[in-house]
């Protein structure tokens, strides 16, 4: 007899137990989740002989980030309670997994974006799947602020990170990392706050049911220029060109700070020069093509390497790193163009074509 396949049936399914959903919850799944785990060897040879380099590439989600984990949780609950329509502030990847879960839901989408503050690549999304898409004049932060008022006064369910239901979800990515082991240091962006907060969660969920022993360092890395939580107070105006993680007062602070501290990790910032350096690695060394916010993840962890905060700690034994790359480079293609060399137009004459190429062994 041929042998029985086992199919992925999502991230609700596969965590059921240790989410907030039961029999009559209608699972709204793009069957998210179930990403990928790679070793990093090239970039570990430049970074550090320290550590063991991973990166959790959540760009392989659905809509190619991290917010379909916690999407698909908030709209099937929403579902659940009746509801009709979401509702989302973002800076582009809320903004698309809220538009195409709600697709699938026969659900309506509302999107408050700050005016040329958001990606074309997530913008599209949200339009493609038939989202009704409001720009401000003014940044994430205000956006957010009017969502939750419209959430407050109409029958629409919010559906950013401050619904618990989204950081339920999410807290699965620290679930499937324990799949293969438990790493000594958890290293992610952050912009919203929502997940690092997450990723605490799943991993003292895990510990707590006993099927892990130890607990990661949480290492979070905002913008240089969006680092509220690092320098202490709000950021009227943040600047950075990591979209993703362009917030001022992250919605999560205070639970980002839980993380920080209960792990004795770090929060800190990189620049967008140190940031861009890490995107451009990614891409080239191990063919991981990340959008820049991903790479703010990457970024801290070659500052601290720099500053021999691994060979501090790890002793005798390499120290297992895992570096959240939240989002697909495809997310934001202008930025790519921007940094990368102009490309160069040939006439079709072999001569011609063979001044810009090199190969390496004799010709054949």
């Amino acid at each position: 007899m041929p042998e029985k396949k086992i199919l992925y049936k999502g991230l609700i399914e596969t965590w059921r137990k240790y989410l907030p959903v039961s029999k009559k919850t209608p699972v709204i799944t793009l069957f998210e989740g179930n990403t990928p785990l790679i070793r990093a060897l090239k970039l570990e040879k430049i970074i550090s002989k320290d550590i063991e380099l991973y990166l959790k590439f959540e760009g392989m989600n659905p809509t190619g980030s991290f917010k379909d984990r916690g999407m698909t949780l908030a709209v099937s609950k929403a579902k659940e309670e009746g509801a009709n329509a979401v509702i989302c502030a973002s800076t582009g990847n809320t903004s698309a997994s809220a538009a195409a879960y709600a697709a699938r839901a026969g659900m309506q989408c509302i999107v408050i974006l700050p005016a040329g503050k958001i990606a074309l690549g997530k913008l599209t999304q949200a339009l493609m799947h038939g989202a009704t898409v409001l720009a401000i004049d003014g940044n994430f932060d205000e956006a957010l602020n009017i969502v939750k008022e419209i959430a407050s006064k109409y029958p629409v369910t919010l559906v950013n990170s401050i619904n618990p239901y989204r950081i339920e979800g999410q807290k699965t990515g620290a679930f499937e990392i324990c799949g293969q082991f438990t790493p000594d240091y958890h290293a992610i962006p952050v912009g919203n706050a929502g997940n690092i907060t997450a990723y605490w969660k799943g991993y003292k969920e895990f510990k707590s049911a006993g099927r892990i022993k130890n607990l990661p360092v949480m290492l979070g890395f905002q913008a240089e220029g969006a680092a509220p939580i690092v320098r202490g107070y709000p950021v009227e105006k943040p600047e950075t060109l990591a979209t993703a993680i362009r917030i001022g007062n992250p919605a999560s602070w205070k639970q980002a700070e839980a993380a920080r501290d209960e792990s004795k990790g770090l929060i800190d910032m990189v620049s967008d020069e140190e940031i861009v350096n890490a995107y451009k690695l990614a891409a080239a060394l191990e063919g991981v093509y990340c959008e820049p916010g991903s790479a703010a993840s990457l970024a801290g962890v070659i500052k601290l390497a720099k500053q021999k905060y691994f060979s501090k700690r790890a002793g005798s034994k390499k120290a297992k790193v895992v570096c959240i790359l939240t989002g697909h480079g495809l997310k934001d293609p202008d930025r790519a163009i921007k940094v990368s060399p102009p490309l160069v137009t040939v006439i079709p004459v072999l001569k011609e074509i063979m001044k810009h190429l090199k190969f390496t062994g004799a010709q054949k």
